[in-house]
C-alpha cells in the first residue's frame, strides 16, 4: 500500500522493473474517444462498430477513412452506428490516419482500434483504470485470435503465438525487456503524452517507434492482458508470410531511429564468451566456459553485497547464460539464417543449426502444447522465421544499415 513518498517511490520502482503490477478495478471509460483508422474493409468496420455500440453506447467513435475505394459505403456504415467520419481523399497510411483522429479528438484519452478487431466487452474500463497513473502514456490490451469461419493450416499456430499477442502476464513495456513493444491494433493513450503522435514516414513498425520514443521521454507504457481485443488473423498462408516479411522490414527503420534497441541478440560478454567456447571448443571449450561463468559469478557477487551472495549470483549467471543460449538459437533460425545457409555443407554447422531449430521449436511450443500439435507448431515457427528473416535482410540492405543485424549488450541497471 502506498502511504507516503517513500512507499510511492518503492512502488514505482517495482512497477517499472516488472516485479509488481497494479491491481486496479475497472473504471467508467468516460473521457475517451475511440479512433478507428480504416481503408476499405467495410464489412469488418460494420462488425467493429456494432461491437463498440453494444459495449460502449456513450463513448464517441471517430472513423478515419484513409482513401477507401467506396467512401459512400464507409459513410453509411458509420452513420448506421453513430460514428463520426474524417475522410482522406487519398491513402496516407495508418500512422497518418491515427494522427488525424488524435488531432480531432477532444477527450483526455484516445483508444485506437484497427478495423479488423472486435473488443471483448469491458476491455476499455480495464485499460482506463491505468490512467490514474499520471506518468502513464499508453496501455495495451491482449490481442487474441478472433474465431473465424475461414481457417488455414497455419491458424492453430497463429492462435497460439501471434506476433500481436504479448502473452498472459502484465508487464511494463520498454526496449530490450520481456515485452519490448505493443501493437497499434489496440491501444489506449493519454492524448497529451503523444505530442506529434505516430511517425507518418513509417508504414511499418510505427507502433514500436512510438512506444520507444515515449519510454525515452520518461513516460510509462504498460501491457494489461486482463483487457482483451480479438483480431482477425490471416487465414491464407501466403498472406500470413507476406505480413511477417513486411514486419521484418521495419527493423532497419527502428535501427535508424533507436540504434541498439532493435538488436536481434542481446547478451553479456560473459555469456557470449561461454557459448562461443562451448560451440567451438568441444569438451575443453565447455571446461573453459565453466571457468568463464565462475569468474562472472564472482564479479557479480562482489557487486551485489558484502558478504558476497555467491549462490544468488550463480543462479543469476546460469539463468542469464541459458537465456542467452535460447536467444542465439532463435537468431540462427530467424534473424541470421541467410548467413547460416551457405555454411550448411559443413557437418558441424549443419548439426548445430538443426539442433537450434529443434530446441527453439520445442521450447516455444511447450507452453502451448494443449492448443496446437508440435509438428504444426514447428512448421509454422520455421516458416515464420524464414519470412521474417527475408524482410529483415531486405530492409537492412535497402537502408544500407547493418545495425538491425548486430548484437548488443544488456542495458545497465
Amino acid at each position: 500500500m502506498v502511504t507516503d513518498p517513500t512507499t510511492a517511490a518503492l512502488a514505482a520502482r517495482l512497477l517499472d522493473t516488472g516485479l509488481a503490477h497494479p491491481a486496479l478495478d475497472p473504471v467508467d471509460p468516460a473521457g475517451t474517444t475511440v479512433v478507428v483508422p480504416v481503408k476499405d474493409r467495410t464489412a469488418e468496420l460494420a462488425r467493429l462498430l456494432a461491437a463498440l455500440r453494444a459495449d460502449l453506447p456513450g463513448v464517441p467513435v471517430l472513423v478515419v477513412d484513409d482513401g477507401s475505394a467506396d467512401p459512400a459505403a464507409q459513410a453509411a456504415v458509420c452513420a448506421a452506428h453513430g460514428a463520426r467520419v474524417i475522410r482522406h481523399d487519398t491513402a496516407r497510411g495508418p500512422s497518418a490516419a491515427r494522427n488525424a483522429g488524435l488531432a480531432a479528438a477532444t477527450t483526455p484519452a484516445v483508444a485506437f482500434l484497427d478495423s479488423d478487431c472486435v473488443p471483448v466487452p469491458g476491455w476499455l474500463g480495464v485499460l482506463a483504470a491505468h490512467l490514474a497513473d499520471p506518468r502513464l502514456a499508453v496501455v495495451a490490451p491482449r490481442v487474441v485470435a478472433l474465431p473465424a469461419d475461414r481457417r488455414g493450416w497455419v491458424s492453430g499456430y497463429e492462435d497460439a503465438v501471434s506476433a500481436l499477442d504479448m502473452g498472459a502476464h502484465p508487464a511494463p513495456v520498454a526496449p530490450l525487456t520481456g515485452v519490448s513493444y505493443v501493437p497499434s491494433a489496440a491501444l489506449l493513450v493519454r492524448r497529451i503524452a503523444l505530442d506529434s503522435g505516430f511517425d507518418e514516414s513509417m508504414q511499418v513498425a510505427e507502433d514500436v517507434d512510438l512506444v520507444w520514443r515515449l519510454a525515452a521521454a520518461g513516460w510509462r507504457v504498460r501491457y494489461e492482458p486482463a483487457a482483451r481485443v480479438a483480431h482477425e488473423h490471416p487465414a491464407r498462408t501466403a498472406d500470413w508470410l507476406r505480413r511477417r516479411a513486411y514486419y521484418g522490414t521495419g527493423a532497419a527503420l527502428l535501427a535508424e531511429r533507436h540504434g541498439a534497441a532493435v538488436a536481434p541478440v542481446v547478451m553479456s560478454p560473459w555469456s557470449a564468451a561461454a557459448w562461443g567456447l562451448v560451440l567451438l571448443g568441444g569438451r575443453p571449450g565447455a571446461v573453459a566456459a565453466a571457468g568463464v561463468l565462475a569468474v562472472a559469478t564472482r564479479r557479480l557477487a562482489d557487486r551485489l553485497g558484502d558478504p558476497p551472495p555467491v549462490q544468488l549470483a550463480a543462479g543469476l549467471v546460469v539463468r542469464g547464460t541459458w537465456s542467452a543460449g535460447r536467444t542465439l538459437a532463435r537468431s540462427v533460425t530467424r534473424h541470421h539464417w541467410p548467413l547460416v545457409v551457405p555454411l550448411l555443407g559443413v557437418r558441424k554447422v549443419r548439426r548445430l543449426a538443426a539442433a537450434a531449430a529443434v530446441v527453439d521449436a520445442v521450447g516455444a511450443w511447450w507452453p502451448h502444447r494443449h492448443q496446437v500439435g508440435l509438428l504444426r507448431f514447428a512448421a509454422g515457427r520455421r516458416l515464420e522465421d524464414l519470412a521474417y528473416g527475408v524482410g529483415l535482410w531486405r530492409g537492412a540492405l535497402r537502408a544500407r544499415d547493418p545495425r538491425a543485424l548486430l548484437p548488443a549488450r544488456p542495458p545497465r541497471t
